[in-house]
């Protein structure tokens, strides 16, 4: 019996130096198999099967996300089964109940068990990386910028490497805002695989951009090249800003966010500046502080929404340089509220600044006919 005994624990031994995740407490209790497999974008699953001389009665698996956050937050899943000496058990993360995941993001989990002899247990933390292998993804990687893409050969991402290296460089020259940890591009072969990526996409979605997770995801067509550059500056600019301004107290107000990211993609384009001028002209532009709000989901007061922030953003920069820019990205990254952060920085509040961009947008557009071309629409824009 003894020599029996000294094996078995010789074997355990061997298999917790073998497999990390096979652990073994005091009284028996010992996990003898333990993995995780990913079904992108539906669904994670983590597998359990442990032993002991007595029945085990609870078995809880705790995971976390790895994305920006200031708080740790471990999530738990209390496992349901039969009390049992031998048991497997299985639970699976549904991306429908959470929104989904990007790809390439990191779960860490471990598990707790407990038998009705008192005795517990808890496994080292593994990690699992959920990522969407449908495809065979390549690799471009520019400084701070990663790009995967499966359809297109090299000239192809190098063309959209060259994009987002360009958009980076002219957002430091406007704004002084720039990328302090590595961000990741994942380019998809159109909208429909893109959108076979996500959990409940809507119809129109062409890209995301992942914020918190440093992620974008876009689909890019071969007949839709120069869109998907416009794209990839304009989530690209979110991620930036995002890096510049987190913070554990306040968002910036959803005029800046957006305006900072059409203002880089260059000139306004026609369909938003037609929109600005019917506004300018039908005295129906929208405040400051309502722009400050999530955007209505009216499709015309969205596109007057973003117009609006463009032509925001294009005024502050043009008025008051970008030193002051940058000095009010960083005051938000210090949780202020948006009223304060403008009277510190500009010495006005958002009424303020409302009047003050009614009064220059207005003056920009005066004695522009209904029937002028929408090239001439476009707010005259500091150089770039």
């Amino acid at each position: 019996m003894k020599k029996t005994g000294v094996f078995v624990l010789f074997v355990l031994l061997l298999l917790v130096i073998l497999c990390p995740g096979l652990v073994q407490a005091r009284g028996g209790l010992a996990v003898t198999d333990n993995s995780a497999e990913a079904q992108f974008p539906i669904s994670l699953s983590f597998s359990l099967s442990a032993v002991s001389d007595v029945d085990i009665t609870d078995i809880r698996l705790h995971y976390t996300v790895d994305r920006d956050s200031f708080a740790e937050v471990t999530s738990e899943a209390y496992i349901d089964f039969v009390p049992d000496t031998d048991v497997d058990v299985r639970w699976s993360l549904d991306m429908r109940r959470i929104g989904g995941l990007p790809p390439e993001s990191v779960v860490q989990y471990w598990w707790t068990l407990e038998d009705t002899g008192g005795n517990k247990l808890k496994t080292a933390p593994l990690t699992v990386n959920f990522n969407d292998e449908r495809y065979s993804w390549e690799s471009l990687t520019e400084g701070k910028v990663t790009i995967r893409w499966y359809e297109g050969n090299q000239s192809f991402a190098g063309e959209l490497m060259s994009t987002a290296q360009d958009a980076l460089v002219r957002l430091a020259q406007d704004t002084g805002a720039y990328l302090k940890k590595p961000v990741k591009l994942y380019i998809y072969a159109d909208t429909g695989d893109l959108q076979g990526a996500m959990i409940f996409p809507q119809e129109w979605t062409g890209g995301v951009a992942y914020t918190a997770y440093g992620i974008i995801a876009i689909g890019i067509a071969s007949d839709e090249l120069a869109w998907g550059k416009t794209s990839i500056v304009h989530e690209l600019t979110h991620l930036v800003i995002h890096q510049m301004t987190l913070n554990p107290y306040n968002d910036l107000p959803r005029w800046l966010d957006e305006g900072l990211a059409m203002y880089n993609e260059g000139l306004l384009e026609p369909t938003f500046a037609s929109r600005l001028l019917k506004a300018v002209e039908g005295d129906t532009l929208i405040s400051v502080r309502t722009l400050s709000s999530p955007f209505s989901t009216d499709s015309e007061k969205a596109l007057l929404s973003y117009a609006q922030s463009y032509a925001l953003v294009e005024y502050i920069i043009g008025a008051y340089g970008q030193s002051r820019m940058l000095e009010l990205l960083t005051t938000f990254s210090q949780g202020s509220g948006y009223d304060e952060a403008l009277e510190n920085v500009y010495g006005f509040d958002m009424d303020g600044l409302d009047n003050l961009w009614r009064e220059y947008i207005i003056g920009k557009f005066e004695g522009i006919g209904a029937t002028t071309s929408t090239s001439a629409l476009v707010p005259a824009g500091v150089s770039r």
